[in-house]
């Protein structure tokens, strides 16, 4: 039965490797959190997919979660989630909160809520990670459903994504910065110098 296999993943697997001290009451395990996963091929995907990624998108320069886009409809996390991420990292750019950003975003089939969202500035903002989290929090909403309803990618527009790649071209939504709500507090904080800078360090 499927919940003997749960059980047996839990203690021959899990707690097997991970140390106890890291596992307690509160921990939550995710295995195969939608059920039975047994629907593949055409009738689940294209079928297509695995186009070179990084020409895609950032060549080298950006980090990588490692899904490929083309072949892949917007349910799939692989694409939409890459547009939301580059959405919200340009969004902070041009809001002036900080001059470089990575956004990582983590899923789990089943699960709408992202299971982690980080946020990197490496030292471009006077903001630290939980305060551009907030900003991220107050303004974005990264379930699957609400990135296909916000950026509107149910239309046919992915034609343009085979000639130069599917981020630069201003016509894409997730290329298009959104005007963010930001704190009067946090706001005054952002115009403040970088941590970097104080730190006499320099960011590239």
């Amino acid at each position: 039965k499927l919940k003997n296999v749960l059980k047996c993943c839990v203690l021959q697997v899990i707690k097997a490797v991970i140390p106890a001290k890291l596992l307690n009451e509160q921990t939550v395990y995710h295995i195969n959190p939608c059920g039975n996963f047994i629907i593949g091929g055409p009738m689940g995907d294209a079928g297509l997919t695995g186009r070179k990624i990084i020409v895609d998108t950032y060549g080298g320069w950006g980090a990588h979660g490692g899904g490929a886009f083309s072949g892949k409809d917007p349910t799939k996390v692989d694409r939409s989630a890459a547009y939301a991420a580059r959405w919200v990292a340009k969004s902070l750019v041009k809001a002036g909160i900080c001059r470089r950003c990575l956004v990582q975003v983590s899923y789990a089939i089943g699960i709408a809520e992202p299971l982690s969202v980080m946020v990197f500035s490496f030292g471009t903002s006077a903001l630290n990670e939980a305060e551009l989290l907030q900003i991220v929090n107050d303004n974005f909403d990264l379930r699957p459903g609400m990135i296909i309803k916000e950026l509107d990618l149910k239309r046919p527009i992915y034609e343009k994504t085979a000639e130069n790649g599917h981020f630069g071209n201003p016509s894409f939504p997730w290329e298009q910065p959104k005007v963010l709500k930001i704190s009067p507090e946090l706001l005054a904080k952002s115009k403040q110098p970088a941590r970097a800078e104080v730190a006499g360090a320099i960011a590239h």
